[in-house]
């Protein structure tokens, strides 16, 4: 894959612009495949160091090689016209010229700037080619010909779904399938490792080590569900609608034969929008998508928050699991180990849900046929599918794969815990059950001890009743616990 080259500024362009008119814009540089209208965007918004994603960029392009294919079938352009089209935008859409693309994500709220970039690569990577070939092709033009039966307001609203689609099937649902399958993996393991369980952070009554991981794995089950439920409405492009969804200067069934060929090209069912003019002026389909995300980085959080918790020692926390010591913990503190995986993810997942607030503003601002805001919807939902994909991943690998439970310790806070009494209730009552939980907690004894001091049961009975296993919901065949 090419490598992106530096973003270009005004400076950069020199400041032959003048007073701003078109006719003064600097040219583009020698070498460089882009033509007047990036030349331009470039002089006038050197704003910041984040480029249009680049995933944005590779699904334009997958647009205009399916519509090069499609005018060509249509009639609309010349045959050896479309194919040079369709050539050029398929090398751009593998990643060959990502360093073609140096435009600011803070440009025209359409995205026209870089929906023009596109155009003006693949008609030079046209061009270029013809050349080489000496096909004595006419000059491909990247208005009339690679743009012919587009706008950039139908183009760019069905690249942001191409875009966000390619990215959760191939990075995102891998990333979480594998996350899912190793927090399994770990319920399983320890389906019968009995410890205490905790509400308000205080003890609880019992749990397994492996009901505890079975529900986190639940919660991720819960995440995809409504990932897979916003994605069919991703799947409707706003491609043929052309300025205002009308479908003005495009053959009638451009869009739904443009949907076809990239249906598939990319091996997803995409369709054309039953309605045109909503998908033009509206992107709730991409707020429902990150609206899935910002749920599964609720769950992240919750998920890693725990298991940070549970490992938090090694000998002054609650030291119930042994994480990984992936790397020193400390430039100070020799053979400190910290739980930065952890970090790294509720970090990831704080910044997916600031990106969803952005993200939500944003699409709430489109006025009449068109919101101008698409860029920073692009560029907030591309950077929360490849954070969350890459952080579950590294999750995945380097924390919840090589957790390990302390054994030891696991069975001592369960014995350790005045919760156990709950047991009691239901066969001495809640009132006295109560007055045996405060005797231990006030002079330092075990629940049993207590109990057999006010003679509130009989020490045969306390030990059937008060069975961490069995109010675990465990039978006596469930596997290993915890040593008592």
């Amino acid at each position: 894959m090419t490598e992106r080259g530096p973003a270009l500024n005004g400076h950069d362009l020199g400041h032959a612009a003048g007073n701003g008119h078109a006719s003064e814009a600097p040219k583009p540089p020698p070498g460089a495949r882009w033509g007047p209208e990036t030349a331009l965007s470039l002089h006038f918004f050197g704003i910041g160091e984040q480029r249009m994603p680049i995933e944005l960029i590779r699904a334009m392009a997958h647009l205009k090689w399916a519509a090069a294919v499609v005018n060509g079938e249509l009639g609309v352009l010349p045959p050896p016209v479309a194919q040079a089209i369709a050539e050029a935008a398929a090398r751009v859409a593998e990643g060959g010229f990502d360093a073609e693309f140096p435009l600011s994500v803070w440009q025209t709220g359409s995205g026209t700037h870089s929906h023009m970039n596109v155009n003006e690569v693949i008609a030079s990577l046209a061009n270029e080619a013809a050349l080489a070939r000496r096909s004595g092709l006419r000059r491909v033009d990247a208005h009339d010909d690679v743009n012919r039966g587009q706008s950039s307001n139908d183009v760019v609203p069905s690249a942001m779904h191409i875009a966000a689609l390619l990215q959760t099937k191939a990075r995102l649902l891998p990333a979480l399938h594998g996350l899912r399958k190793a927090l399994l993996a770990q319920a399983r393991e320890h389906e019968g490792l009995v410890k205490l369980g905790r509400t308000h952070l205080q003890d609880a009554t019992p749990i397994t080590l492996g009901q505890e991981f079975g529900g986190y794995a639940a919660q991720l089950g819960l995440c995809e569900a409504a990932l897979q439920a916003a994605l069919p409405a991703v799947h409707a492009l706003a491609i043929g609608g052309t300025a205002v969804g009308t479908g003005l200067n495009t053959h009638p069934v451009f869009g739904a034969m443009v949907a076809r060929r990239l249906a598939q090209r990319l091996h997803l069912p995409l369709v054309q929008a039953p309605n045109l003019f909503a998908a033009l002026a509206g992107h709730e389909p991409l707020v429902a998508l990150h609206g899935a995300l910002r749920m599964l980085a609720v769950a992240l959080t919750k998920i890693a928050c725990d298991i940070r918790l549970m490992g938090s020692g090694p000998r002054a926390g609650l030291g119930e699991l042994r994480l990984p010591a992936n790397e020193p913990g400390s430039s100070m503190m020799a053979g400190k180990a910290n739980p930065s995986q952890i970090e790294a993810l509720t970090m990831v997942c704080a910044q997916v849900m600031g990106h969803d607030v952005a993200l939500g503003f944003a699409a709430s601002q489109g006025q009449f046929e068109i919101n101008a805001y698409r860029p920073l919807i692009a560029l907030n939902l591309l950077d929360s599918l490849r954070l969350l994909a890459d952080a579950m991943g590294s999750f995945t690998w380097h924390c919840v794969s090589g957790l390990q439970p302390e054994r030891a310790r696991l069975g001592a806070l369960t014995e350790a815990s005045l919760m156990l009494g709950t047991a009691l209730a239901p066969h001495i009552g809640h009132a006295l059950t109560a007055r045996v939980v405060q005797r231990a907690e006030a002079d330092g004894s075990t629940l049993r001890e207590a109990a057999l001091a006010i003679r509130a049961t009989t020490a045969a009975h306390f030990d059937l009743w008060v069975d961490p296993r069995r109010m675990a919901g465990l039978s006596d065949d469930a596997g290993p616990s915890a040593p008592r």
